[in-house]
């Protein structure tokens, strides 16, 4: 999307400057008209939950701002009402985005219902499912739980222990917690609300084991009773979420019709016999997965607009606050003033913005993968990658992020007031639900291992160490345009590095290459050594724990700035692209000096520009301070909307 003068009726009476306004369309990309028709319309009253408020109060508010919010449409869009009706992928990453610029737990209560529960019904079942339970759950009639996690097996979907056997005396299921570990937790809508759950768990047919499947079993009655051989428990307050009833289900030997069984992917006929269109249990397991990646695709975006506003009342902050008079500033100066303040906050904003573009492209494999367009099985795979580790990266920085603007904003950042330390524990659980995010790295680094070990047998035992480099480079970085961008310019500058300027975009280019690639090779090949020596499979790669995490570390940042460099190429405005420019090589150099010790040890830069690197990060942090304001309001927060009493949008300058 090119950017244009057009503005929505908020943006004009949030009288953003011309800067900044253009800063929100780039960053919005090829969905900044969605973005800011999504904001246009976002009932802003009553947009964040009053902090005093205990547990069951919580509750409360948040179930009864979502029933609020699903009448006005920014409930259940994205999850078709019936069979038939089309499933609109971006309409849901879009609602759940715009959902987490206000209470967090309304947003997730809303992923509960509307993307976990309304979406294994969309993805797993049949038009008799569809028609039977989709306008009841986005009507909010029957509200659901997502019954994956147990007590015994959290990231280990697969080694899950209910059992959902199939009794052919009655025609029906009998689901069971075969032991204490069974038990289901941390599921929400299960503590209170939730009058059904989707229940995931062992397949048994006749004897045989048929895999991982999902069975929705009511749990409780129109008085909000436990059924029959449900027992529900509520794990209470929490360190962020109040509003969201996270609770656990046990069942005992819990009847239920065998319609029940969500059959797209697998199931039992009316003769009592299992039947499924996928024959391997492997690829059966991973594809209905599969289907669901949905939900880390919304957790990235929600992490990224949670990391977005602490920096913006950070920010807004800084250009209000005054310290300690100076020569010719006798009543103080402005906390963003201090080249300290601006190495704290700036860096973060410029992350900010890289995710932000990376987010747009996830997105796009995903409407791709999940909306009308045709796709492959590896465009399916690539998407799971992509998906895993930015929902790791984005989370990771949104937790440490809101710490950051919280310290930043001294001891008024610590009252409640001010919304930092509602949002620094609401995001917390981030980073370890919808996939614990050290897992969701070690999927990524599997998944490059992958391709890296077809590249290399399709070389054969001849191949030299720079074919490898090509074909693995080829094959691992995703065929879009900004992984073919960042292959140009890197060979621009691959014979001489150390003669290139440190914001000269084909050196960061390279160094994002050297490392990822680098780091790929040499685990590939500690890993084929482990094997060699005889060491077990798990062992080897148990070892090698923290090699694998900066493996796929290295591989995201190099996807982050590829996105990064093709988002400037599409900004036509050119005091847009100035400052984007400006904002890349901050976001670049920080990345690189954040491991500076990993590049100086293999050589790819000398102790010298080691040292010049700092003293070019403080450059444009002072480059990048009369940018300020409209760096903020370029991510798209709505001051306002901040609810913070120390923001005072008057006064920043």
């Amino acid at each position: 999307m090119t950017l244009t003068d057009e503005t929505t009726a908020l943006e004009r009476e949030e009288r953003l400057t011309t800067l900044g306004a253009s800063l929100r369309r780039a960053l919005g990309g090829p969905y900044a008209h969605e973005r800011a028709e999504a904001r246009s319309a976002f009932p802003s009253d009553d947009l964040l939950m009053d902090p005093s408020l205990d547990v069951e109060q919580a509750r409360r508010w948040t179930l009864e701002r979502l029933r609020h919010l699903g009448e006005v449409g920014f409930g259940s869009a994205g999850v078709p009402e019936h069979a038939g009706a089309v499933a609109d992928p971006l309409a849901a990453v879009m609602t759940f985005e715009t959902l987490a610029h206000g209470d967090l737990s309304v947003t997730i209560k809303s992923g509960v219902q509307f993307g976990l529960f309304g979406g294994a019904v969309a993805n797993l079942g049949t038009e008799w499912h569809h028609n039977e339970f989709l306008p009841g759950i986005t009507q909010m009639t029957i509200l659901g739980g997502f019954a994956m996690t147990e007590l015994g097996h959290g990231s280990d979907v697969a080694s899950i222990e209910t059992e959902i056997t199939y009794d052919p005396a009655t025609d029906e299921f009998d689901v069971h917690s075969a032991t204490p570990g069974a038990t289901k937790a941390y599921i929400g809508n299960a503590a209170k609300d939730g009058s059904m759950a989707a229940v995931f768990g062992q397949l048994v047919v006749d004897g045989k084991r048929h895999g991982v499947h999902t069975i929705l079993v009511p749990i409780r009655d129109e008085q909000g009773r436990d059924l029959p051989g449900v027992t529900t428990g509520d794990q209470g307050h929490k360190g962020g979420l109040l509003g969201v009833d996270n609770g656990t289900i046990r069942f005992d030997h819990v009847r239920v019709p065998r319609r029940m069984l969500l059959n797209k992917y697998g199931g039992v006929n009316e003769q009592g016999v299992y039947e499924s269109s996928i024959e391997d249990p492997n690829r059966r397991f991973f594809t209905m997965l599969g289907t669901l990646v949905r939900g880390r695709v919304c957790i990235s975006a929600a992490g990224g607009i949670g990391a977005r506003r602490a920096l913006s009342i950070a920010m807004r902050y800084g250009l209000s606050r005054r310290q300690f008079p100076a020569a010719g500033r006798p009543e103080g100066v402005l906390l963003m003033d201090y080249l300290v303040h601006q190495r704290r906050l700036l860096p973060r904003v410029a992350r900010a913005y890289a995710l932000g573009f990376a987010q747009n492209e996830l997105t796009q494999a995903l409407v791709k993968v999940q909306g009308t367009a045709e796709h492959t099985e590896l465009d399916q795979r690539e998407l799971e990658t992509r998906a895993a580790g930015l929902k790791a990266m984005s989370t990771w920085f949104a937790n440490e992020t809101v710490q950051e603007a919280r310290e930043a904003c001294g001891g008024a950042g610590y009252l409640s007031e001010n919304q930092l330390t509602k949002l620094r524990s609401d995001i917390d659980i981030f980073a370890t639900f919808e996939g614990d995010n050290t897992v969701l790295m070690q999927l990524v680094t599997k998944g490059l291992l992958t391709h890296y070990a077809q590249a290399w047998s399709a070389l054969g035992r001849s191949g030299v160490v720079q074919e490898t480099t090509r074909v693995v480079g080829e094959t691992v970085l995703e065929k879009t345009g900004a992984g073919l961008a960042l292959e140009r310019l890197a060979a621009q500058v691959r014979r001489t590095p150390e003669e290139t300027t440190l914001v000269d975009r084909a050196w960061h280019a390279l160094m994002f290459e050297e490392r990822a690639q680098h780091s790929l090779e040499s685990l590939a090949r500690r890993m084929r050594a482990a094997k060699k020596s005889g060491t077990d499979g798990f062992e080897s790669f148990n070892r090698l724990g923290p090699h694998v995490q900066f493996v796929a570390r290295a591989h995201m940042e190099q996807l982050i700035l590829g996105a990064f460099v093709e988002a400037i190429d599409c900004t036509d405005d050119a005091e847009t692209r100035d400052v984007l420019e400006r904002v890349c090589s901050l976001y670049a150099l920080d990345s690189i000096a954040r491991d500076r010790a990993w590049f100086m040890e293999h050589h790819r830069i000398t102790s010298g520009r080691s040292k010049a690197i700092g003293d070019q990060i403080d450059a444009l942090c002072r480059e990048l301070r009369p940018h300020a304001l409209p760096l903020v309001e370029g991510m798209g927060i709505p001051a306002s909307w901040l609810g913070a009493a120390i923001v005072n949008d008057a006064d920043a300058a």
